[in-house]
């Protein structure tokens, strides 16, 4: 099952030519760069690992596109994301996210049913990866 987070979720996995030019086009809107990666892609989970420190003073898309091959090097069966700032209202929000990186097996999420209290029914979604230890969650069997 693909995981579908972030902008450009439902397309193909960018090249890396692709991902350069969303390089571009954010650091010529003057949004800093930052790359996150994580083994739990829950929806919920919104805060994944920071690679290394935002790269506010950056304006270099190749020196993104490095830093994003570092962290692939570093993370080869992780989920891997860019994600681009926009601090122009007075607040840093995030304009731009989206995966550059995922394991080459994705087991996707099951949907449980949990009753509660009054007859009222609650969902939540599972993770098959969380089954398996921190670090062993998308090798291959």
């Amino acid at each position: 099952m693909r995981i579908t987070q972030g902008t450009f979720s439902y397309l193909p996995d960018f090249t890396d030519e692709e991902i350069t030019a969303q390089i571009e086009y954010a650091l010529s809107n003057e949004w800093p760069l930052s790359v996150e990666f994580t083994d739990d892609p829950h929806p919920r989970n919104t805060y994944w690992e920071m690679w290394g420190l935002p790269m506010f003073d950056l304006k270099d898309p190749a020196g993104v596109l490095l830093e994003v091959n570092a962290c692939r090097t570093a993370n080869p069966n992780s989920y891997i994301r860019l994600n681009a700032y926009d601090a122009s209202l007075g607040r840093q929000t995030t304009a731009l996210s989206f995966i550059v990186n995922r394991p080459m097996h994705e087991p996707g999420f099951r949907l449980d049913r949990v009753e509660r209290a009054n007859r009222q029914i609650g969902y939540t979604t599972h993770s098959y990866a969380t089954e398996r230890p921190v670090g062993s969650r998308y090798q291959q069997e």
